[in-house]
């Protein structure tokens, strides 16, 4: 009696382990399964605009690693800067190369357009910023007074544009800024050309810039892990600092929503376009990509999906998720309320992830890498 007891004991304890072991391999494939499928639109089929692999298309032509992407505002077209100094123009729908901007004599970090996509701003090591006419494709203007390379350039919208009736031919805006290893922030005038302030605030190299889409602040950031918060307006007072990364900050996003006039929605709707429109999001050699508010000066959430530098980060433009470019390679988008990575794209490229550009209303998301392409995604 007693051996057959530990007999069915032992059967048990088996049972057990075998079970174990089941439902192991059965969390591993809801875990493989997550990642294929996770690119399938929401159960209530409303589209939400997600990057999902393969890439549509995979656009060569740069001789060196591809630095930085852009959308343009208006039409489907992408453009791209490279360490070879030039910029390339394409067409993004059919995947086709439309032409290359010569002028810069080294490396193109940044590239921003005006809010209505007339013109085009470029910053380089060569120590200039170049502005380009976007329906001449022709430099008209070279702005120079940094002391090093110039890592970041973005265009300020004219906040009382954005409530006017939109004039395709004027540009929307009357101020750009420029961010240096010189550790310091230039605001220049667009029509003279003319440098109207100097921030010298930043201890260390300033490696990324950040512009609220009405054009009320502008943050800045870089080496010395700090972010700062300006005002446009004014005499351009720094506003907060944020602190909490622990390595260089590679980039910085606000949301990437549509121009923002007068919220017309009432209760909760509001409440949540009010906190979308607070939000700031960061991404780090440190490895993490940290949300923020900007009106408590707080970092809301640290998400730890990356396994290397952070290279570049997007607020979405429903303000539900941040979409990320990294050093491993892959194109991660994190779920801010849930905390958890939804949908990863490993190995998007074969090096690098370096930057990544979503257009505010339509499906384009391109990506840039240290393997010389640019690749456009869909999204769904």
């Amino acid at each position: 009696a007693t051996s057959s007891a530990s007999t069915l004991l032992e059967k048990k304890w088996t049972a057990v382990s075998r079970l174990q072991k089941k439902v192991m391999d059965l969390e591993k494939q809801i875990s493989q399964s997550a990642k294929i499928h996770g690119h399938r639109p929401a159960a209530n089929g409303e589209r939400r605009m997600l990057p999902r692999p393969p890439a549509v298309h995979t656009l060569t032509g740069h001789r060196a690693n591809v630095t930085c992407v852009e959308v343009h505002p208006v039409f489907t077209v992408a453009v791209s800067g490279s360490e070879d100094g030039t910029i390339k123009v394409w067409d993004h729908e059919s995947g086709e190369f439309v032409r290359t901007l010569k002028g810069h004599t080294n490396t193109v970090h940044c590239l921003s357009f005006t809010p209505t996509g007339t013109h085009l701003a470029s910053s380089s090591s060569d120590l200039s910023v170049k502005i380009w006419d976007f329906s001449t494709y022709t430099c008209v203007r070279t702005l120079r007074g940094h002391d090093h390379t110039i890592s970041a350039v973005k265009f300020i919208p004219n906040p009382s544009s954005l409530a006017e009736s939109s004039d395709d031919s004027h540009p929307g805006c009357t101020h750009l800024a420029s961010a240096s290893r010189d550790h310091t922030i230039k605001f220049w005038d667009f029509e003279t050309g003319f440098c109207v302030h100097t921030a010298t605030d930043h201890t260390d190299w300033v490696r990324c810039l950040a512009v609220k889409q009405d054009g009320s602040m502008i943050a800045s950031s870089g080496n010395d892990t700090c972010i700062i918060i300006w005002a446009t307006d004014g005499d351009r007072k720094k506003t907060c600092e944020l602190r909490g990364h622990e390595h260089v900050i590679e980039s910085i996003s606000f949301v990437n929503a549509p121009k923002t006039a007068k919220v017309h929605e009432r209760g909760s709707a509001a409440k949540n376009i009010e906190e979308v429109n607070d939000y700031l999001a960061s991404g780090s050699r440190d490895r993490t990509v940290r949300l923020w508010s900007i009106s408590g000066a707080t970092c809301l959430s640290v998400f730890s999906f990356h396994e290397n530098w952070v290279r570049s980060v997007i607020i979405h433009p429903s303000g539900k998720y941040i979409i990320s470019s990294s050093d491993d390679r892959s194109i991660r988008v994190i779920d801010i309320k849930a905390n958890r990575c939804m949908r990863s794209i490993e190995c998007a490229h074969d090096h690098f992830v370096c930057s990544i550009a979503m257009h505010h209303t339509l499906p384009i998301l391109v990506s840039g890498s240290v393997d010389q392409s640019v690749k456009c995604w869909a999204l769904e």
